[in-house]
């Protein structure tokens, strides 16, 4: 029995996913997740986005970053230090808190822009916080043996430098660069200028 040959498909109408134009079978168009777009169209959208992303980087308050920053800082120090203190465990995976909370005050405080400078300030509090956090988290550790010796001693919650060092450097380990590693590219990659592809 002879079969029929299936009918050609009837080709299918494309119009320009911004302006709704209907794109001829010839005409150049741009294929994206959205839809086909027309040359004209798709250079506008992308001279727009172009603009937006040049604004995120202008007129930005870095005071008002910088206190965004500190109390990312220090809330991210406080839930390193409330965990040690609560748990009596010194888990350095949690100071990756201090890298996202610092990395998002920055930007939420900017009025989310992103700039290379944003990134350097939130580095450098996280930074800051991260080591004050660890002599917080050391500082317990100690006060906790004397009175178990039944000793006494005090250590201030707001060190000089001097005293800092004493605290922190007999029981920083290599654990401890990684987890420093880890809080510093989360607090450099957050407030990071977004890219716009070639």
């Amino acid at each position: 029995m002879a079969t029929n040959p299936p009918a050609p498909a009837e080709p299918t109408e494309t119009r320009c996913a911004e302006c709704g134009r209907l794109l001829a079978a010839d005409e150049t168009r741009i294929e994206t997740e959205d839809g086909a777009f027309c040359t004209t169209c798709f250079e506008n959208l992308k001279a727009q986005l172009r603009r937006a992303i040049q604004t995120q980087s202008s007129d930005i308050n870095y005071p008002t970053a910088l206190v965004g920053g500190v109390l990312g800082g220090v809330l991210g120090a406080l839930v390193w230090w409330g965990f040690t203190v609560i748990t009596s465990v010194s888990f350095g995976l949690v100071a990756i808190v201090i890298g996202i909370a610092v990395g998002k005050g920055v930007t939420i405080f900017s009025g989310h822009k992103r700039a290379r400078g944003l990134q350097a300030l939130s580095a450098a509090v996280a930074l800051v916080s991260f080591f004050y956090a660890s002599y917080l988290v050391t500082r317990t550790f100690i006060l906790r043996a004397l009175a178990e010796a039944g000793q006494e001693g005090t250590l201030p919650l707001f060190p000089d430098p001097e005293l800092w060092i004493r605290v922190v450097s007999p029981g920083f380990q290599m654990f401890d660069l990684v987890f420093l590693a880890i809080v510093l590219w989360q607090a450099w990659k957050i407030p990071a200028p977004v890219r716009l592809a070639p």
